[in-house]
């Protein structure tokens, strides 16, 4: 179970003491009382720092607090010049797996151990330095070796999870596996990260947001947690929220190029006037543009050149212009003149639309072979795309490969808070399977 006994953040810093695993799971949970606690052990570390003459000893205090403030660059600076004992070693090893020098961390880890260190804590950070550098079939195998009480922990059982699902695992098997990991510390940060991203893929927005809440108030902060808990906050237009998870992100990692372009856009969206009675009307004229014109007493002439024509809805009509009516045979100005009346009966002209004209008849399931019908009648989730993307293809509506490749760009950067990163998210996942947006 979690400690929950808080100590005197800026007396275990600023003074010598015991400093080992069991005061620094203490100065854990005292952070997660909350932002004050955050800020005295801030100021307590920027008045360890600025003293001249630290021992070796007093580096590696500074330095795992700069790693539980999420400054993970100036961790390993002060950590690699500090005792080089077991604890230096280990906390050396986690802060250079957080700013992605796996490589050097899993030796840090091994240095660790040959330092003195808890053989099972350092084989499970090597584990995730593996999945993390891209090699989970290692990090399984580094998993395997582990027997004993340490398969019943939290942080074993979160790395076998996440290791699992970077595999392509059974999704049931990883839940459970999370759902164990919370059970032995509802407290650990990863697990309650990983157990909410699974909720979030399913849409169970409310129990993700409330396991993202309770992971971002671990130190140091998960990154993925920060991200897509202000992504949830965004969603219900709390902005301001939403920033503070950006920032806490870049506190730590500065050049964090999402954190950077999702805080742009969520301060963007704060300054924004949400215009009811607009949407209101778009949602209207949704509607009206998709009735199917057989509802309309149309001439024989007209309904059979709107049937060759593919026109088969008032939005199909009005993507198209007089131009293009009468360049179809047979379709002369008697009946444009009765299309056009019919459409001014909506409030609605031909071409209105001409900008968004579709490509559908690039997709009509003749003119495709059967394995470019079965690519685009794949779902959407096919792509695993980001929690952002995903849910604009939730909005837009999108629910296949076809129904995706017919929007542009700019329809996807339409949507409320999609942007640039985004696009080039699903710009690339489609291009793997040699699929574009219309118009790139």
């Amino acid at each position: 179970m979690v400690q929950t006994v808080q100590v005197d953040l800026k007396q275990m810093v600023l003074f010598n003491g015991t400093f080992g695993p069991q005061e620094i799971r203490q100065l854990e949970n005292t952070l997660a009382a909350g932002h004050v606690q955050y800020a005295i052990l801030r100021d307590a570390v920027a008045e360890l720092d600025a003293k001249e003459d630290a021992s070796p000893a007093t580096k590696v205090r500074l330095g795992v607090c700069q790693f539980l403030l999420g400054r993970y660059a100036q961790a390993a600076a002060t950590l690699s010049h500090s005792d080089g004992g077991a604890l230096a070693h280990f906390y050396l090893a986690k802060s250079q797996s957080a700013v992605r020098d796996y490589g050097t961390a899993q030796k840090s880890f091994d240095a660790a151990v040959q330092a003195g260190y808890n053989a099972d804590a350092c084989a499970l950070g090597k584990a995730e330095a593996q999945r993390l550098g891209g090699d989970p079939t290692a990090a399984l195998a580094t998993l395997d070796h582990l027997s004993g009480a340490v398969e019943q922990t939290a942080e074993y059982l979160y790395q076998r999870g996440a290791t699992v699902a970077v595999l392509g695992g059974n999704p049931e098997e990883v839940v459970r596996l999370y759902e164990r990991a919370v059970e032995a510390d509802g407290a650990h940060a990863g697990a309650l990260f990983g157990l909410a991203l699974e909720n979030d893929r399913r849409g169970n927005d409310d129990e993700a947001l409330d396991l993202y809440k309770k992971s971002a108030l671990r130190f140091p902060p998960h990154a993925g947690t920060l991200l897509n808990l202000g992504i949830l906050y965004e969603d219900r237009q709390e902005y301001d929220r939403a920033v503070q998870c950006y920032r806490r992100v870049l506190d730590g990692d500065p050049m964090n190029e999402q954190a950077l372009l999702f805080l742009k856009d969520a301060q963007a969206s704060s300054d924004m006037y949400y215009d009811e009675d607009a949407q209101r009307h778009r949602d209207r004229l949704s509607q009206v543009l998709s009735i199917p014109v057989t509802d309309f007493e149309l001439s024989v002439r007209s309904r059979n050149c709107l049937q060759k024509m593919n026109i088969r809805t008032l939005g199909d009509l009005c993507r198209c212009t007089e131009q293009e009516l009468l360049a179809s045979k047979n379709f002369g100005e008697t009946s444009l003149v009765e299309i056009r009346d019919m459409l001014v009966s909506k409030g609605l002209r031909l071409g209105q639309l001409a900008a968004e004209k579709t490509t559908r008849d690039l997709f009509e399931p003749e003119m495709l072979s059967p394995d470019e019908q079965a690519m685009l009648s794949r779902p959407v989730s096919d792509l695993n795309l980001s929690v952002r993307a995903r849910k604009c293809m939730i909005r837009l509506g999108i629910s296949t490969l076809g129904e995706l490749v017919r929007r542009t760009g700019d329809d996807l950067l339409e949507c409320k808070n999609f942007g640039v990163t985004s696009l080039n998210e699903v710009r690339e996942k489609l291009t793997s399977l040699d699929l574009k947006l219309r118009g790139d």
